[in-house]
């Protein structure tokens, strides 16, 4: 019965994927890469140039446009990028890589215009604290409904998802899942009872040093095995398009598994136009919305970043067929690259970093949403909720813990297109008029 259950939801997930946010994406993403002039690509250099300068002083509890992005970058950089990549390899081949290249460039488009939209429809609480977000430039009820999308969102994916890939390297360890969980716990809480304040602190701390650590080694690996690089990214391209005959039909791969599933890793992995990054970027101060947008097209392509050189390492090193899971392949990977001891403490230690990182943004958001459909009250009970949950994550299986993130993500990702696609016509003549004026462009607040 658990079987036809999790078999019912993987096919009702594929279609969703396939037939609606496959064309959504496409759609609404080309369409504002076009009116908006492809600024994935144009204002990148504006995007890196602010992300340096910090928010406006004043009154309240806005962040700097570091710790925004820096927040960003832990909710993006999790299991999403090591143990997603692993289960995109498995049930996708190496062409699926290439579709999480199109879908994050896409979504690019799609997460700037929403954290526009957020920015601008932005509020403030009793704390002095910056609210923005899908919540605010959806209808009232459709604002709801994405609330509650997010609360499962965050218990799925930005939870059990990622205590379930930290448990999995502990426990090759000796350390019990139980124990990793409650030790995972009770870290957590050390932050989220402080608020958004204390969770970007932490996140601008930790984010470099994890990053550093993990695409590091990563690139030590790669230049261990470069002769396998070329091979490895001409297998990626041509496996994107015709993956049974280039990796073999008895693998199971098809055209459309392919591209659901980089479409599925693409999205987990940067959560473009999910709706959680104008959330956590709402909150730094700036004198103009689209300042909140221009900062965060660097994250998609530092996220994708990592996520290629994953896979790379993945497949260079050969482990990707030798039928390991999730994280444990990741984990053998760097073993073989560098060696037991060295590769299993590497990837330990950036799965824990990057995992609980997510845990915390994912929290964050969630706090946001509770707050939008209940009251600050509701919040802080939410808080030790969310803690109590952590556990669960050690305890189920693997498979339905992902297929749940990934229909989380549908769900919220379809009902937040609504809202941008309402919105994009706002957005597109805002952006161009921002970017006619040089002193205006020039700027970075």
């Amino acid at each position: 019965m658990e079987f036809s259950i999790a078999a019912i939801l993987r096919h009702f997930n594929e279609a969703v994927t396939f037939y609606l946010i496959f064309p959504g994406i496409a759609l609404l993403g080309l369409y504002l890469t076009i009116k908006l002039r492809f600024l994935q690509f144009s204002k990148l250099g504006l995007s890196i140039k602010t992300l340096m300068t910090k928010s406006l002083p004043g009154e309240g509890q806005g962040i700097t446009h570091y710790q925004a992005v820096a927040a960003v970058l832990a909710g993006n950089i999790g299991t999403g990028n090591i143990a997603g990549m692993a289960i995109a390899l498995t049930a996708g081949g190496p062409g699926a890589l290439v579709w999480m290249w199109i879908i994050a460039f896409l979504g690019a488009a799609i997460q700037y215009a929403s954290c526009v939209l957020g920015a601008k429809r932005s509020q403030t609480n009793s704390r002095g604290e910056i609210l923005g977000g899908p919540m605010y430039y959806l209808s009232k009820p459709m604002g709801k409904l994405f609330a509650c999308f997010l609360v499962l969102g965050a218990l799925t994916i930005g939870n059990f998802t990622q205590v379930n890939s930290i448990c999995l390297p502990f426990e090759q360890l000796g350390v019990p899942p139980l124990l990793t969980a409650l030790v995972t716990a009770a870290l957590v809480g050390l932050v989220i009872l402080g608020g958004m304040q204390r969770f970007a602190r932490a996140s601008s701390s930790i984010v470099p040093i994890m990053a550093i650590l993990y695409f590091g080694s990563a690139l030590v690996i790669l230049g261990i095995y470069y002769d396998q690089i070329l091979p490895s990214l001409i297998l990626m391209f041509k496996a994107a398009f015709a993956p049974s005959a280039v990796v073999g039909g008895t693998l199971g791969y098809g055209v459309v598994k392919t591209i659901t599933t980089g479409f599925d890793r693409g999205i987990f992995a940067t959560d473009a136009g999910t709706g959680i990054v104008p959330i956590l970027q709402s909150a730094a101060k700036s004198k103009s919305p689209i300042t909140n947008g221009v900062v965060t097209l660097i994250a998609p392509v530092l996220v994708m970043i990592v996520c290629t050189t994953t896979g790379l390492v993945l497949m260079v090193t050969g482990v990707w067929t030798e039928g390991a899971q999730s994280s444990n392949m990741v984990t053998a990977a760097f073993q073989k690259g560098l060696g037991n001891q060295l590769g299993l403490f590497v990837v330990v230690t950036a799965i824990f970093l990057f995992s609980y990182t997510t845990i915390l943004a994912w929290a964050c958001c969630a706090e946001r949403a509770v707050g939008f459909l209940f009251n600050e009250n509701a919040v802080k009970r939410f808080r030790y909720f969310f803690i109590a949950t952590v556990p669960i994550g050690a305890l189920v299986d693997v498979n339905m813990v992902w297929l749940l993130a990934d229909i989380s993500i549908s769900l919220m990702l379809t009902t937040n297109m609504i809202g941008v696609a309402r919105h994009s016509r706002e957005v597109i003549l805002e952006s161009r008029s921002y970017f006619r004026k040089p002193e205006l462009s020039d700027s970075t607040v």
